[in-house]
């Protein structure tokens, strides 16, 4: 039998906790699964534990706004504004950006 996407990140992860791109992944996977409430501890745990890993903060807000929570969402967005900034990662935060933009617009 074949091993899901989820089951192999969880494999990776469960050798090397600090793999963040495996942690990543595998909140992306459970994130679009019909059980995402796994997706917010992986998250959280990035946002916590590697605050410079940019592209967290993006799928993290998107995923709080899936779930209808708005106003955390807007923080992260907010949070990743200001790390892709000091990074010099100017795509990132020009995304980061739109997405508070477009939730500003929807109030």
């Amino acid at each position: 039998m074949a091993v899901s996407r989820a089951e192999f990140l969880q494999e990776m992860l469960a050798a090397n906790p600090e793999d963040t791109f495996a942690r990543y992944a595998l909140a992306l996977e459970l994130a679009k699964s019909d059980q995402p409430g796994g997706a917010w501890e992986h998250f959280d745990y990035l946002l916590k534990n590697h605050p410079q890993y940019a592209a967290t903060y993006y799928q993290a807000g998107m995923f709080l706004l899936n779930q209808g929570r708005r106003e955390e969402a807007k923080e992260v967005f907010t949070r990743g504004v200001e790390v892709t900034r000091r990074q010099g990662n100017r795509h990132a935060q020009s995304e980061l950006e739109r997405a508070l933009a477009e939730l500003a617009n929807e109030s």
